[in-house]
């Protein structure tokens, strides 16, 4: 068995000397090479913001509010009810078309 070699990317920035300097300093107080650094830094602030971007947080009243509609929902509105006829015409339609045949039959 031989070992794989994983590809790897590469990433290129060119900075002033200053930023230069600041980024060297880091790395050399966290015992890092400015490589090294970076790419820390960088997947770190990465998966912060996918965090933020794909998390919802409810404050405790929100969340309760959200819960009871889960569990006591309203009524249907006048708006509600126009859209529900629209989405099964719009499936009656997509159901006759020429797709018909791989089209995905399902009752909610």
């Amino acid at each position: 068995m031989g070992i794989e070699a994983t590809k790897q990317e590469r990433i290129a920035a060119r900075v002033p000397p200053e930023v230069y300097e600041t980024l060297n300093r880091a790395a050399g107080l966290t015992g890092a090479t400015v490589n090294q650094f970076l790419v820390q830094s960088a997947l770190k602030e990465a998966q912060a913001v996918i965090e933020r971007e794909q998390t919802i947080r409810l404050s405790r009243r929100d969340c309760e509010r959200l819960l009871a509609l889960l569990d006591t929902p309203p009524k249907p509105n006048a708006k509600l009810k126009a859209a529900m006829k629209r989405y099964q015409q719009t499936k009656r339609t997509d159901a006759q078309g020429p797709n018909a045949d791989r089209s995905f039959s399902w009752q909610p």
